[in-house]
């Protein structure tokens, strides 16, 4: 494990958590990864964190990670990993400050916009690092993560240019068995993101909870999947983003083989839980406003989402 980030805390265990959690506890050894669980946590401190990758299976056991149900269980660490769903940022304030130091940095690797922000105010610009996960991952069981799509994750500093530490970052994960890269500007990729995610993880609900292979397979919804992505594209250029045409058509093409894929929004939608309207599609409408960006087929998706979630 690199010598920056002795102690790593991982909150929230979810398919995002497990998979990047397990991977990092798998590289760094004894007692280095902690997760801060809630719903998982008796299954995790008896079988530990299993993760069913492309690259093949393994399992952390128990006896190799820190399962906890407080963030006082765990204390200050070197390293933070908030992959939370944006919905439960209100319990920010309560879950951070006790797993900071002076040198703590915070990786935050939630979806959408302004989220960085939230972390930042709880942790402090000055610890906050943005990280945007382009993968395929879901939790499929307590305490297990599967993947079927690897990815890569792109990591920025809120505060701007990269530093030292953004790059130690991106040589941790990348001994752990993930790909990362880092970028010069955290809105461009979150900006990047809502290409795919936007459409995907919006239709998957608005078409009742329905996988990404039935929305390609019907002409409507492929059209209305172009027809956001170029919204998103134009609201994004109105803050200096711009995004080539071939990143738009590739968001497309890539997941044309995934299959019956699952966006994470729609088995939130499924299995009754909050869905994070806000950050992925209310808040890039209200910025797309603000620059006076026309974004007809983003608001009406909006407005149903903000339905189905009540």
């Amino acid at each position: 494990m690199d010598s920056q980030f002795k102690t790593i805390a991982v909150v929230g265990a979810g398919a995002l958590g497990l998979y990047y959690g397990g991977r990092l506890a798998r590289a760094g050894g004894d007692g280095v990864v902690s997760f801060l669980a809630r719903g998982d946590l008796e299954v995790l401190r008896e079988r530990g964190v299993t993760v069913k990758a492309p690259d093949g299976e393994f399992t952390v056991g128990a006896d190799n990670v820190k399962i906890a149900a407080t963030p006082e269980e765990i204390g200050p660490v070197d390293l933070v990993i908030v992959t939370l769903k944006a919905t439960a940022n209100g319990e920010l304030s309560k879950l951070l400050p006790p797993l900071l130091h002076e040198r703590t940095v915070v990786l935050n690797l939630q979806n959408g916009l302004g989220v960085d922000e939230q972390v930042a105010a709880v942790a402090g610009a000055e610890r906050t690092v943005g990280g945007l996960c382009f993968v395929c991952v879901n939790r499929v069981a307590p305490g297990t993560a599967e993947c079927t799509m690897a990815g890569h994750v792109v990591a920025g500093e809120f505060s701007g240019a990269s530093q030292a530490r953004t790059r130690a970052l991106e040589e941790l994960f990348v001994k752990a068995g993930v790909k990362m890269s880092v970028s010069e500007s955290l809105l461009e990729v979150r900006w990047r993101k809502l290409v795919w995610n936007v459409p995907f993880n919006g239709l998957a609900v608005a078409g009742g909870g329905i996988t990404t292979d039935v929305i390609l397979q019907s002409a409507e919804m492929e059209a209305e999947v172009w027809a956001l992505m170029r919204e998103v594209q134009a609201a994004a250029a109105a803050y200096g983003v711009v995004i080539p045409e071939k990143f738009v058509v590739d968001q497309v093409e890539r997941t044309r083989p995934m299959g019956p894929y699952k966006p994470s929004t729609m088995i939130d939608f499924v299995e009754g839980k909050p869905l994070e309207v806000e950050p992925i599609w209310g808040e890039p409408l209200r910025r797309a406003k603000a620059k006076g960006v026309s974004t007809p087929r983003l608001e009406a998706l909006y407005a149903e989402l903000k339905r189905l979630s009540r």
